[in-house]
């Protein structure tokens, strides 16, 4: 079903996803669905959720178990700099819906603890990470919203200058 509501949101975008949507192109009942979920808020967290462990794992494969804060940074930008258009437009939109909510907004917030956490003001190298990572997501949210525009070579060169910080 999750799978079904990403390929909708990519089709067609945030707004399209509704439940006789994803029941009708997964040949389920809406009450089957609202049973799994609840609400179109539950479907999109679990949309999110799904996508931040699968990113935290990419980041995690291409990251030493026992790497510093600066190599951790390293791979999140490597792994945010291969999340093609389509995945951020998507992602970004899905946010913004779940921000709304206070239960769903906290959720994302403490992601963003944990990976702000990594890299604390205490050395300059911590401080260069941290920056890498704002700057990393500045670049994400900028173009997903469609607030800037980027072609690869333009997005590839943004994030070579942050890998660069590092």
């Amino acid at each position: 079903m999750l799978d079904v509501a990403e390929e909708i949101v990519r089709r067609e975008g945030a707004t399209a996803l509704t439940f006789d949507a994803v029941a009708k192109a997964a040949g389920i009942t809406k009450g089957g669905l609202q049973y799994c979920f609840g609400s179109k808020d539950d479907l999109i967290a679990a949309m999110v959720e799904r996508w931040f462990v699968a990113f935290d794992a990419e980041v995690a494969r291409s990251t030493a178990a026992d790497a510093d804060s600066l190599e951790h940074v390293r791979g999140y930008v490597v792994t945010s700099s291969r999340i093609d258009e389509a995945t951020q437009t998507k992602m970004a939109g899905m946010l913004v819906t779940l921000l709304q909510s206070p239960e769903y907004l906290q959720r994302v917030r403490d992601w963003y603890a944990a990976w702000i956490g990594k890299f604390g003001p205490d050395s300059a190298a911590k401080r260069r990470a941290r920056t890498a990572f704002l700057a990393a997501e500045g670049a994400f949210f900028l173009r997903s919203l469609g607030l800037v525009e980027m072609d690869q070579d333009q997005w590839d060169g943004v994030f070579g200058d942050i890998l660069k910080l590092l």
